[in-house]
């Protein structure tokens, strides 16, 4: 008996591990270190496609993704400042396993890259609600059909942390 009550409460334990998150700040999660990412299908953010615009960092900003093909979605993202590019971002949501990652690399406006060749920025998936998706750092939230938050978790050289809130339209 007692070894069924030991094998439950492992398997209780697992479970409820597998799908922890953490709330970082008000509108990003982050998975615990035993947690892995929910199943998910590229057409539960196919939502996120589309040209957007808005202002970040003291200029414009514009994103745009594209729908869901070949397992995967693509985005570009543009800092404009003064008139002279900031800097570019590379993105991606794609399928792995049966779950999302999201992935990207930064560019300066000559379009050096700042991390590695072979490095990225990856943020997996920690949750999926009605109207907005969680990634580990990064969550999408949308407003409509032609407006969306994205908020993003900035680390600053001094380690603090804080939530930087862009407000795009199509």
């Amino acid at each position: 008996m007692v070894k069924y009550i030991l094998f439950f409460g492992l398997i209780f334990v697992f479970l409820t591990a597998s799908y922890s998150q953490t709330k970082v700040s008000e509108n990003i999660l982050s998975l615990d270190s035993l947690s892995v990412s929910p199943e998910a299908t590229l057409n539960d953010v196919a939502w996120v496609s589309g040209n957007w615009k808005g202002e970040a960092f003291g200029g414009i900003t514009e994103e745009n993704w594209s729908m869901p093909s070949g397992d995967s979605m693509m985005a570009t993202f543009k800092l404009i400042v003064k008139d002279k590019v900031e800097f570019y971002e590379i993105e991606i949501i794609r399928k792995v396993e049966e779950s999302l990652l999201l992935q990207l690399k930064h560019f300066h406006g000559d379009l050096k890259g700042w991390e590695t060749k072979d490095e990225t920025v990856d943020f997996p998936l920690v949750k999926i609600s009605k109207n907005a998706v969680y990634f580990d750092g990064m969550t999408f939230e949308k407003i409509s059909d032609n407006e969306m938050n994205v908020y993003v978790l900035m680390q600053s050289k001094d380690g603090n942390t804080s939530e930087l809130k862009f407000y795009y339209n199509k």
